[in-house]
């Protein structure tokens, strides 16, 4: 599985994990800062941005191809950060190989099963006449019926890539569709990392409850929970300067 993947700085290494319907475009700004004092590798997940697409989506697969990305990359012992998906794919890298990270940052995501959620963004993006499009205010204004929210639009539909022949989809969508109920699944069962572990939530989001704590503990004995007011789901973009200020302390 061939990542594409972006890197800026010197120093010791982070790596950044995107969410689904994400890229690694998502966390330049944060990157930037962070490679003040670190190396910083933002990573294109699977079947997402400008990295390889495939019909296996999990993740098992993808706490795989972030082991064989540490290892052809020679990245020893990083810092891991991992949004929503990103954060699962981090928690499942931790705890299949917890000697080859230092530490652990989950953003605003738990280690439980979630329902799925995304029926509407799907349906619409499924909607969308992709090779028929002339341009993204088209498909911003078709994408509006099932999207309502302007910043969740302008969010997805930089998945789109303009072609000589028009617009092309960057994410595997029919994949993602198909496997979305996998992208909901919790860590499983007796699964531990005991290193350090820094969960960050947005107090606007519903994503981690006060009832999580004990599974959370249950998984990283040494976790700690950071809330950021006025923040939801995008904690990192809603409000950068105290993610960060809480990222730099832990690191």
């Amino acid at each position: 599985m061939n990542l594409f993947f972006r890197e800026i700085g010197e120093g010791a290494p982070i790596v950044i994990l995107h969410g689904l319907f994400g890229s690694s475009d998502n966390w330049l700004s944060i990157a930037k800062v962070l490679s003040e004092t670190h190396k910083v590798y933002t990573i294109d997940q699977r079947n997402h941005g400008q990295s390889d697409h495939s019909d296996e989506f999990n993740y098992e697969v993808m706490a795989i191809d972030l082991k064989n990305f540490l290892e052809q990359h020679q990245i020893d012992n990083p810092i891991i950060i991992g949004h929503s998906m990103g954060g699962k794919v981090a928690m499942q890298f931790a705890v299949d190989h917890p000697e080859m990270l230092q530490k652990l940052i989950v953003v605003d995501i738990a280690p439980k099963s979630y329902p799925v959620h995304h029926d509407e963004i799907l349906e619409g993006l499924c909607a969308l006449p992709i090779t028929e499009l002339k341009s993204r205010g088209e498909a911003n204004t078709m994408l509006e019926a099932y999207v309502p929210v302007m910043g969740t639009r302008q969010f997805l539909l930089k998945n789109l890539a303009r072609t000589t022949d028009g617009f092309e989809w960057k994410i595997n969508l029919p994949v993602i569709r198909d496997k979305i109920n996998v992208i909901g699944q919790g860590l499983p069962a007796g699964t531990v990392f005991d290193k350090a572990t820094l969960f960050i939530n947005g107090k606007m989001s519903n994503y981690i409850k006060e009832s999580d704590k004990a599974l959370i503990l249950q998984h990283f004995p040494s976790a700690e929970l950071k809330t950021i007011d006025y923040a939801g789901h995008w904690v990192h973009a809603e409000q950068p300067e105290e993610f960060l200020s809480i990222v730099k302390k832990f690191i």
